[in-house]
């Protein structure tokens, strides 16, 4: 790619990654320069619990390209993310993982996307080499960001992303705990594609998200950026109201025809588990929504800074 390309940040979160961060700032540094006059590395500590931050505080001396945060605390991938594209200061953002499976040099494959008019790409791979559970997870993650994203492309979608960071005008006042970038990149931006990226096996350690962490993760996007749940909840609702009317109909039909009511308790205790169930359901779901509104009324940040290093550009 030519010399043209406009200068890019390259924002990546970082959890317990200490051993191999610099040679992903190694592969970086070796690919970027030929695509770009200038660009900058940004790794966002999210609470490591290994040496991360001593490693990034290091390669932030040895490379001009490097920038990085460390956050107060974990607060997630998302929000970590959310950090780092605010501290981008070039036109475009690449937003990468830290484990090495995303080859920069498939990087300018989304940035060729971009200048074909498209606002946000994302790279994905063919197959995604995951044990049955964790790609069960994955799959309902990815329907329920389609849900709340309102786009096709979210069943593609990949932390391999690249978009013009102007887009975060349009979430710049977000201050909610629960992030989805995915999400927030909607609201500024509507023509999205997904292309295919060669991935790599992952270097060191395992994933962090867990068959259990993508549930959570799913259930916060739908009931953190969509009203469906709720709307789910209304549908069912009315449900139960029609089964219970067609209920009453064949109990009073039965006493006119036969003379005499349905008998048995296990009759009636059931028809009582189906609407107290239907409640339940109705009020944990009003529930969670009430928990969002309250914690946007403490103000409970989005994520907190402990400290900074770097703040070169490498030309």
């Amino acid at each position: 790619m030519s010399k043209q390309t406009a200068s890019i940040s390259i924002v990546i979160p970082v959890y317990n990654s200490s051993a191999i961060l610099p040679e992903l700032v190694n592969q970086l540094a070796a690919v970027i320069p030929s695509i770009c006059p200038e660009y900058e590395i940004i790794l966002v500590n999210d609470g490591s619990r290994d040496s991360s931050w001593q490693t990034i505080s290091a390669l932030a001396t040895s490379h001009e390209s490097v920038h990085g945060i460390n956050m107060m605390r974990n607060y997630g991938q998302h929000n970590a993310l959310l950090c780092g594209i605010r501290a981008a200061r070039f036109p475009l953002t690449i937003t990468m993982d830290d484990d090495l499976q995303h080859p920069p040099e498939e990087i300018p494959k989304l940035l060729a996307e971009l200048n074909q008019g498209y606002e946000v790409i994302y790279g994905f791979p063919e197959r995604e080499e995951h044990g049955f559970l964790r790609n069960i997870a994955s799959q309902m993650t990815k329907i329920a960001l389609q849900k709340s994203m309102g786009a096709d492309t979210a069943r593609n979608i990949s932390a391999f992303r690249a978009f013009h960071t102007r887009i975060r005008d349009s979430f710049s006042d977000y201050r909610s705990p629960f992030v989805s970038i995915d999400v927030l990149l909607t609201w500024g931006a509507s023509r999205f594609r997904a292309i295919t990226v060669r991935h790599e096996q992952r270097k060191s350690g395992a994933s962090n998200y867990t068959f259990m962490k993508l549930l959570t993760h799913a259930f916060n996007m739908m009931t953190g950026f969509s009203v469906l749940p709720l709307q789910a909840a209304s549908f069912l609702g009315f449900a139960c109201a029609l089964f219970g009317l067609l209920i009453l109909l064949y109990v009073i039909g039965r006493y006119i025809i036969l003379g005499y009511s349905v008998p048995g308790f296990p009759f009636l205790a059931s028809i009582i588990a189906i609407f107290s169930g239907a409640q339940l359901l109705a009020l944990g779901i009003i529930g969670e929504y009430l928990a969002r509104m309250h914690f946007r009324m403490m103000e409970r940040p989005t994520y907190t800074v402990m400290e900074s290093v770097g703040r070169g550009v490498h030309k």
